[in-house]
């Protein structure tokens, strides 16, 4: 199998890339990334890349470079995406360029080549806010330029559907220990925080909920989905709904020295929570660890 991941460099495709490397059915991975958040720990190690392994430095709106890998490609995973916290409100044109019109010139490649199935990585912000627990069945009604963009390519790819075997992952807020880990994610920057610098700062009340995923369920999911016979149209990845403060005081737990200082306490923020994917749960099974013993070793794999 010739497997496309655009976006491979990142977060994300760094934990699927190193994965895959280990499947011998996957005769080729093709990481597609422009580099645009500076992800040069993937090529660092101690993993070592397999000679499996090409990276493609490329735009996704390069229509010349993007259909011809993806003309290479059995499978296309996109990950690729103008990514942001969950209520952040800025650089509309910029997300609607790559997550709108990006996935939009992906798709058309796809259609017009011989691969026959397309992953596509959304997120739980194309709902919105809401009190409630969001499901499959909840309709779309996103609060951000962020969660507007997503929205439009899960659209772009919902359009293939009978043309090619495509799937929509809508994604939580992801946290956990990579070498290209984001540090702009709430969980990973409270860690961070919490053990060099002993203090966690919150904005609002804290009491804002939030879903969120673990970095290693994500690509579990992903890597799963390619070998399966079949899969869902659609799928809610979520390991936990937390409250900030219930991040926040499982940190203090095992940092007991650690300060928490607020910001506007008297704010109240938008919040949203994912009910579990039962579906998810017959790919790759139920969550195992608990989410204190996550923070654990996720602080002691910092140095």
């Amino acid at each position: 199998m010739n497997i496309l991941i655009t976006g491979g460099a990142g977060y994300l495709g760094t934990e699927l890339c190193l994965a895959l490397m280990a499947r011998p059915e996957v005769s080729s991975i093709s990481v597609y990334d422009n580099l645009s958040r500076r992800n040069f720990n993937f090529f660092i190690g101690p993993e070592e890349l397999d000679k499996k392994v090409r990276f493609v430095d490329a735009e996704l709106l390069d229509t010349y470079t993007l259909r011809k890998e993806v003309g290479r490609a059995d499978c296309v995973i996109h990950l690729a995406a103008k990514v942001s916290t969950p209520f952040a409100d800025e650089n509309p044109h910029l997300f609607d360029q790559i997550n709108n019109w990006g996935t939009a010139e992906l798709c058309y490649a796809v259609e017009e080549s011989q691969c026959s199935r397309l992953i596509y990585l959304s997120s739980a912000s194309v709902y919105g806010a809401s009190e409630e627990p969001c499901s499959l069945s909840t309709s779309p009604n996103p609060k951000t330029f962020y969660g507007i963009s997503k929205l439009k390519g899960e659209r772009h790819v919902e359009r293939l559907a009978g043309k090619k075997s495509v799937a929509i992952v809508r994604c939580a807020n992801v946290y956990g220990y990579s070498k290209s880990m984001r540090f702009d994610a709430v969980i990973n920057r409270f860690v961070l925080h919490a053990k060099f610098q002993g203090r966690v700062q919150i904005n609002g009340s804290g009491e804002q909920e939030r879903a969120f995923v673990h970095v290693s369920r994500v690509s579990h999911l992903l890597e799963a989905m390619l070998f399966a016979k079949n899969w869902q149209s659609h799928y809610n990845l979520v390991d936990h709904n937390l409250s900030i403060n219930d991040i926040a005081y499982t940190l203090k737990e095992i940092l007991p020295e650690m300060e928490m200082l607020y910001v506007d306490q008297q704010l109240k923020l938008r919040q949203i929570q994912v009910a579990a994917d039962h579906n998810v749960e017959a790919l790759i099974g139920k969550k195992e660890k608990s989410f204190e013993k996550e923070m654990q070793d996720f602080l002691q794999r910092l140095a």
